[in-house]
């Protein structure tokens, strides 16, 4: 048996942030937190959405790059001494996990941490978890439909916070928001869009829906990434980024896989800071080439959804793409000290992610995977 479900309500298209008070109206959220972060403030975007919430709306901006425990803690105050009652989450990623931990928090008895999944905490996570809206500024996550939040706790462990009921109850998805996203940023977190897609439909559980639009979400992507890091203001492509980030999102409860095992891990360091989407890019090749020959056809039908020739290499087109695209070559090259690698490892292994790659990976695979991108 497999149960599969797509329950969230999702608003898609340019010009569809002008929902967002209706879609407040149909919540019942008349005080809402306004989670997004200081870049966005200076863009405007959170006065634009701060104007488009009833007048009780306050908002909490100090989100850091990896969402982390005690700024989930600092947006949970704000939210209670006002009285909040949903929260709006607007921008990437980190905003989206911390607008989930905070509308968990507000309704679960603490600490964090016995609510991460590796802690039996998928079974503790009730309906009763605050209203969320994800506006998403960056074709990337998948947050903004995804089932979880990654969270580094105060002591280094980045973890995941699973369950249905953390699915925001509605998306916002306007490619406009995207316009502004600088080159770099387009590249990242549309490959991390892309590693997503890739992940979930290399996945060993069954769900064929999933499947086919992973699929999907990775030929739209692969198509029209380079085109919205070359010209920005391209909506067309804009828009086709956003969707396949969107259809990577609507496919993560198949799982992911060996690079986000190892992208948490690394996101856990307190130092460096690294970039989660810049991880996963740099990681989907060598994961690509250590899951070769546990997959079945997916990768021929990988390749066909890339335009792709059947004797073409997949991990060799997304190292070539990483180096057109201005990735960092490796993780020396990101000051990732080589000491912290097997720390790295252990965390690895007790990623929830790590239980859907296809091919079981042992520490030793993990280290080689690891050593092989230390450039």
């Amino acid at each position: 048996m497999a149960t599969i479900t797509y329950l969230t309500t999702i608003e898609f298209g340019a010009g569809a942030l002008k929902t967002l008070p209706e879609q407040l109206a149909a919540l019942g959220v008349k005080r809402p937190l306004v989670v997004s972060d200081r870049g966005l403030e200076r863009t405007g975007l959170v006065g634009t959405v701060l104007a488009l919430c009833p007048p009780g709306a306050v908002a909490f901006l100090d989100v850091p790059t990896n969402p982390t425990e005690s700024a989930t803690h600092a947006a949970l105050e704000v939210y209670r001494q006002n009285k909040c009652d949903g929260v709006v989450a607007a921008g990437g990623g980190s905003p989206i996990d911390l607008a989930k931990g905070v509308a968990l928090l507000a309704t679960h008895d603490e600490p964090l941490e016995r609510l991460a999944a590796i802690h039996g905490g998928i079974a503790r996570i009730t309906p009763a978890v605050s209203p969320v809206i994800a506006v998403p500024t960056t074709a990337g996550t998948g947050s903004e439909v995804g089932r979880a939040a990654l969270i580094t706790l105060d002591d280094g462990r980045k973890l995941g916070f699973i369950s249905p009921y953390l699915i925001p109850k509605r998306a916002i998805c306007d490619p406009e928001l995207t316009l502004g996203l600088p080159p770099f940023l387009t590249a990242a977190t549309g490959l991390d869009a892309l590693s997503h897609c890739v992940e979930t439909f290399l996945s060993p559980r069954y769900n064929p829906p999933a499947e086919a639009i992973a699929l999907d979400g990775l030929g739209r992507i692969w198509r029209n990434i380079e085109k919205a890091v070359a010209a920005g203001g391209d909506i067309d492509a804009r828009t086709e980024m956003m969707m396949g980030a969107l259809q990577g999102g609507l496919t993560f409860q198949k799982g992911l896989g060996a690079v986000h095992a190892l992208s948490h891990a690394l996101g856990g360091l307190k130092e460096p800071s690294l970039h989660h989407g810049t991880l996963n890019a740099i990681l989907l090749p060598p994961v690509i080439r250590f899951n070769e020959g546990y997959v079945g056809d997916k990768m021929e039908r990988i390749k066909e959804a890339m335009g792709l020739a059947p004797i073409a290499d997949v991990a060799s087109a997304f190292e070539t793409l990483n180096r057109r695209l201005g990735i960092p070559a490796g993780l020396k090259t990101l000051k990732v000290p080589a000491d912290k690698l097997n720390w790295v490892v252990e965390r690895a292994l007790a990623d929830h992610s790590h239980a859907t790659n296809p091919r079981p990976a042992t520490a030793l695979d993990y280290r080689r995977m690891l050593d092989e991108v230390m450039v």
